[in-house]
């Protein structure tokens, strides 16, 4: 809103409404308001949620602690929506279908978890909303992102063509010679199913070597791959942040940690000096992603204001779902879904935890008639409870392992 406005007022050259068309600016803007609405608006939230009384109710599994917190009002999620929605609306271009995208995936899977979050406490049922429902949600999800993937014309890839003549040619940019040196390629922006990898020299991957058993019409179909993938990280990154959601503090400063990081890496890749310098691909229009994690970022640090221990919010499914949704389908369309493993190694230990957790069980109930477990209990961070470990101690300890994981991804951009 204010974005638009301030670019009508620029070409009326009205001192000062320049600045709107700085990425820096605009991000700040975004960080700064995400900020005060969770802190100032989040106390307000916080007592409507007390006075309908729409609290927790916790179950004794033994854990130290954990029976102080029953009634602390849940839905807190609705925090970080707000939060993270609002700046976006006022400091982003709108009609950038990155941001669509995003707005959409923060809105639609903040009302699954809003929905099951709903069903817990109004109606009783501990379950919330069935499982099959919220996957079913989260491939609604993918589709729509992988679709617009490869269907939209303004999501491309700007990549260097060779001369097909094998002739020297003047660099063109989308049609228009550049005064640079003389080469043997031109740039054009294209659709591609193409990614980044950590690691390696060539550091891409193309969705379409999955397909090589059809040949040259590998390229043609390759989109149904891209979707199935998309489809399938949104959901287990989704559920991951979810799981990791059962510590004050836990999920909201992870996923900042997160955040921060991929705004890093999607600053990069939005700029063509810098992705060049870092041979990543350049993701023209990919800048406005800036601002959106700038909110978002603004918003989850607003949100442990409240949240940090002793909590006095939790996020819910309103919450968790969607930021690990917003998680999985910023890294996809920044083209670095290959470093979720690394970046999201949190939400990934603890989802693989429970699994681990379930399938031993099963396994040695099958075999001995008696069902064994690896851990002491799942998730992993409940591990560390039941061996007396301090709550706060945990939260930050894997706040610094989160740390680490952020470090360690961003230096993969030179790690080859």
């Amino acid at each position: 809103m204010l974005y638009s406005l301030f670019e009508y007022l620029d070409q009326l050259d009205i001192p000062g409404a320049g600045l709107f068309n700085y990425i820096s600016f605009r991000s700040a803007m975004a960080a700064i308001t995400s900020l005060l609405i969770s802190t100032f608006f989040g106390k307000k939230i916080i007592l409507m949620l007390q006075t309908a009384q729409i609290g927790e109710t916790v179950r004794d599994l033994g854990l130290e602690g954990q029976l102080n917190k029953n009634g602390t009002p849940t839905m807190g999620g609705l925090i970080i929506l707000l939060s993270t929605i609002v700046p976006l609306l006022l400091f982003g271009d709108l009609q950038n279908v990155y941001l669509k995208l995003m707005l959409f995936i923060t809105v639609w899977l903040g009302m699954i978890g809003f929905l099951d979050d709903y069903i817990k406490v109004f109606k009783k049922n501990k379950s919330g909303l069935r499982g099959k429902f919220k996957v079913f949600a989260q491939i609604i999800a993918g589709l729509v992102v992988g679709l617009t993937l490869h269907f939209s014309d303004d999501i491309v890839v700007r990549e260097k063509v060779l001369n097909e003549k094998g002739v020297p040619v003047t660099e063109i940019i989308n049609g228009e010679e550049s005064s640079g040196p003389v080469i043997n390629y031109i740039t054009q922006d294209l659709k591609s199913t193409k990614v980044n990898v950590p690691f390696f020299k060539n550091n891409e991957f193309d969705y379409a070597m999955l397909l090589w058993f059809l040949g040259e019409k590998a390229a043609q179909y390759a989109w149904i791959v891209v979707t199935l993938a998309v489809i399938f990280i949104i959901t287990f990154v989704s559920n991951g942040a979810n799981l990791t959601d059962g510590l004050d503090g836990l999920a909201a400063g992870t996923s900042a940690i997160m955040g921060t990081t991929l705004g890093v890496l999607a600053y990069v890749s939005s700029n063509t000096i810098i992705s060049d310098y870092l041979n990543i691909m350049y993701l023209p229009n990919t800048e406005e992603l800036v601002i959106y994690i700038s909110a978002f970022i603004g918003a989850m640090i607003g949100f442990l204001w409240y949240n940090s221990y002793p909590a006095q919010v939790f996020m819910g499914d309103t919450g968790s779902l969607a930021i690990g949704g917003i998680v999985a389908v910023y890294a996809i369309l920044i083209r670095k879904e290959l470093l979720i493993p690394i970046l999201c190694g949190i939400f990934v230990v603890e989802s693989l935890s429970v699994v681990i957790q379930v399938s031993w069980f099963k396994y040695t109930r099958l075999i001995s008639g008696r069902g064994r477990r690896v851990f002491r209990m799942a998730p992993l961070h409940h591990h560390y409870q039941k061996l007396k470990y301090p709550e706060p101690k945990i939260v930050t300890r894997f706040w610094i392992v989160g740390i680490m994981l952020a470090i360690f991804t961003v230096i993969t951009l030179k790690i080859r």
